[in-house]
């Protein structure tokens, strides 16, 4: 009665133990994988490679007094680079070649991939005064830009935006977009129906991936790149940055997120599997080994011993038995003592009744214990 009154409750506590260690377990798997909030569902356009391109056009690239480009100028499939000097290209001039080629067929890909992403918001009219948050945005025709456009990504420096314009886009002189709380200019997408202009003395930021032209006005500066694909690119006394984004910051993120969610989770329940596991096979294991070992052990040189002694002590070949026709009577010998095999068989059922017996008293003991 008091075995089973004690057993009863201990075993609950351990089933309690266990369902408690699970829960955790797949608590911290769960907080793994789920996604933190987001602002958009704007995936970063893949611009293959079109991104080592501060400029490139389907037609011609014109350029007018000392503009810089940072980054390789292109055309495909005209032929037409003219303005440099006194523009300065940092990077290389492709003029209808294999890689502007290349180029003009990446260009079409993101062109595209940016025009099928899913919209979050509905934008018409001017932009000016606006802050927007990471997402895609779509216009239905023109889109302007007077004043200051903020972008704000929060802190998330992966923070992307796609603008999605049915037609024109036209930005007016001293006009700005701004980029705040961790923005990349890289990350800033403008897919353009038609052809956009960039205003006098303005200040632009994003990737310009226009159907047929682009204009950059006098003074007019453009963080990231003028990417046309039918017509010509046009400048006057500009400067064009390509942006590109570091991957460190998405992978440092992603890893320590990942990191430490696997962590928790696999040490959580491994451990607590394991623990349980381990305790319990390696205790009976040890148990039933160590019995097992022993047992053969002391049988086999027990048998060893009194037979090599019987023999020694009784002569002949009687196993050390005296013969039944009495001492030194060299016959009968009928009655010996158990053959090798015998032996071995009792051994190996002793051996056995013992590891059922040492398995039985070990699980008492563990579910005693926990």
């Amino acid at each position: 009665m008091n075995s089973n009154t004690l057993v009863v409750p201990r075993r609950r506590g351990f089933a309690t133990r266990v369902s408690a260690a699970l829960t955790l377990a797949l608590t911290a798997v769960g907080m793994a994988v789920l996604p933190t909030s987001a602002y958009a569902i704007g995936v970063a356009v893949p611009l293959g490679t079109a991104s080592s391109f501060a400029v490139l056009a389907g037609q011609s690239v014109t350029n007018t007094g000392p503009s810089t480009i940072n980054g390789d100028v292109g055309v495909s499939p005209g032929t037409s680079v003219t303005g440099f000097p006194p523009g300065t290209v940092n990077g290389v001039i492709h003029s209808a070649d294999a890689v502007a080629l290349q180029a003009q067929t990446d260009l079409t890909v993101a062109y595209n991939n940016a025009a099928g992403q899913a919209s979050d918001a509905s934008i018409s009219g001017d932009l000016g005064g606006l802050t927007l948050n990471p997402g895609v945005y779509t216009a239905s025709s023109s889109i302007g830009l007077t004043g200051t456009l903020t972008l704000d990504a929060h802190g998330d420096p992966n923070a992307v935006w796609i603008f999605q314009v049915g037609s024109t886009l036209t930005t007016a002189s001293a006009s700005r977009v701004l980029l705040v709380n961790g923005a990349a200019p890289c990350n800033v997408f403008w897919k353009v129906g038609s052809s956009a202009t960039i205003g006098t003395n303005s200040t632009f930021v994003g990737n310009i991936l226009a159907l047929t032209s682009i204009s950059a006005t006098t003074g007019a500066t453009i963080d990231g790149r003028a990417l046309a694909r039918n017509g010509s690119v046009t400048l006057d006394t500009n400067t064009i940055t390509r942006e590109t984004c570091s991957t460190g910051g998405t992978t440092a993120g992603t890893t320590a997120g990942t990191t430490t969610g696997t962590t928790a989770g696999t040490t959580t329940g491994t451990t607590a599997g394991t623990t349980a596991g381990t305790t319990t096979g390696t205790t009976a294991g040890t148990t039933a080994g160590t019995t097992t070992g022993t047992t053969t052990g002391t049988t086999a040189g027990t048998t060893a011993g009194t037979t090599a002694g019987g023999a020694a002590s009784g002569g002949g070949s009687s196993g050390g038995r005296p013969p039944v026709g009495g001492v030194g009577t060299g016959v009968g010998g009928a009655a010996h003592g158990p053959s090798t095999t015998e032996v071995t068989i009792g051994a190996v059922l002793v051996g056995l009744s013992l590891i059922g017996i040492g398995f039985l008293v070990v699980r008492r003991r563990a579910l005693t214990a926990s």
